[in-house]
């Protein structure tokens, strides 16, 4: 494997822990789980629930569409 290979992996590693932090904090609106009523955990849970359903399809499109 190249460095250049390498490098290009981990770049997408990290971007990719970005941006799931950056949809978790989203969901949540910027709020700590604790400081959330009931009400807003159970709809940022049904929103991280449709992320991940929206991700699985996107890949799975791409992968039909190959």
């Amino acid at each position: 494997m190249n460095m250049n290979r390498l490098i290009n992996m981990a770049v997408r590693m990290l971007m990719r822990k970005g941006i799931d932090a950056g949809v978790d904090v989203a969901t949540r609106r910027g709020k700590r789980p604790e400081d959330m009523s009931a009400k807003e955990r159970q709809a940022a849970r049904s929103a991280r629930q449709n992320t991940q359903s929206a991700r699985r399809s996107l890949r799975f499109m791409r992968r039909f569409m190959r």
